[in-house]
């Protein structure tokens, strides 16, 4: 019989020790909904332990990529950002669409998408062909807010960002009756928000326009009440001064965990490129779960959705503090993996893919 070593026995013991810390991370966390938590809460911790597999269960609801015709992303600015930030998101939004799959190099923004639709693919094999589409939504850039005067001060609540979307609703800025669209709330640098930094970077959740003006946890359409109308939404922070090792990782050395140098921002902006990985992950997660009965695993008030199963992994090779092998602009030394329209080039997450089980990135 093999003696344990002694060295190996402490490994065992830290890894067991290790364990024991993610798993209380994930408990304290598990009162959070559709978030994306910043970096490092159990990527870097949970690097000694094996990770278990990954699997995103469908639950027979509705999903905003089995709607025919396009999935409009309505913009709500709040708080000071420049006409070349908003440039940047709204670059990248366009960037979604088939259209701009021909005109882009490869590998494309649009390809990244695409994803969210095997997604219907294997929605349309659970459920009855009445109920299902035959195509798939084209995600384009909607509506755009400018709300410069901080209505609601510097400091919002969760509550505040439904009642931005509604506010702006009612207001007549952005269409109410899109029976397929996510309202998208950005705030800027110097705002901040409930648990932002501290247990999320962004979150996508549904408001009841007509029943409760403020966010449902009834998302099931036709369930509970009559005359409801649920709406996806989401915001995203800019972490740029308040946060950037949590939520504009790998373009900054991560507060803790490995500290290999950051990455350089391919859109020269640390906050602005940071946030496109973060818009990324809530609009992949309100298609694929836009009321809590589309795809995801664990636990319903705390789900993994399609990006947010796949954590730090942007290529191939990816680990712990490593996003993986990626694309190197020769000029610049930016590093990238999604090209985009008029030569603009972004870093993008890695999805969970049904067709494969498995997290997929643009790079291979």
């Amino acid at each position: 019989m093999a003696a344990l070593r002694p060295h190996t026995a402490a490994k065992l013991f830290y890894i067991v020790i290790l364990s024991m810390i993610v798993a209380n991370i994930s408990m304290s966390l598990s009162a959070t909904a559709h978030v994306i938590r910043p970096a490092g809460h159990s990527r870097k911790l949970g690097s000694l332990v094996e990770e278990p597999e990954v699997v995103l269960t469908y639950h027979n609801g509705p999903l905003l990529t089995k709607k025919p015709g396009s999935l409009n992303v309505h913009l709500i600015w709040y708080g000071k950002f420049s006409p070349a930030q908003r440039s940047i998101v709204g670059d990248f939004l366009q960037s979604l669409s088939l259209g701009a799959e021909a005109k882009a190099k490869k590998p494309s923004v649009s390809a990244w998408w695409n994803t969210t639709h095997n997604y219907n693919t294997k929605a349309k094999a659970k459920l009855p062909s009445s109920i299902t589409s035959t195509s798939n939504s084209i995600a384009m850039l909607g509506k755009q807010v400018v709300e410069k005067g901080y209505s609601l001060g510097k400091s919002l609540k969760r509550a505040d960002i439904g009642a931005l979307v509604k506010a702006a609703i009612n207001s007549g800025a952005v269409p109410l009756l899109d029976n397929n669209a996510v309202h998208l709330v950005l705030t800027s640098e110097d705002v901040t928000v409930e648990e932002f930094c501290m247990s999320s970077c962004g979150f996508h959740d549904s408001l009841n326009l007509f029943s409760d003006p403020k966010s449902t946890k009834s998302r099931m359409m036709g369930k509970g009440k009559k005359h409801q109308q649920l709406l996806p939404y989401a915001w995203v922070g800019n972490s740029a001064s308040q946060c950037p090792g949590q939520c504009a990782w790998p373009f900054h050395q991560p507060i803790y965990g490995p500290q290999s140098p950051p990455l350089v921002a391919p859109n020269g902006d640390m906050g602005i490129d940071g946030m496109i990985i973060n818009i990324a992950t809530v609009l992949a997660g309100a298609a694929t779960n836009p009321f809590n009965t589309g795809y995801f695993q664990g636990d319903a008030a705390a789900p993994l959705e399609a990006v947010s199963a796949c954590p730090g992994i942007y290529g191939k090779g990816a680990y712990p503090g490593f996003p993986g092998e990626l694309l190197v602009d020769e000029t610049t030394g930016a590093s990238y993996n999604a090209h985009g329209l008029d030569g603009r080039k972004f870093l993008l997450p890695a999805m969970w893919d049904p067709a494969t089980n498995s997290c997929k990135t643009l790079l291979v």
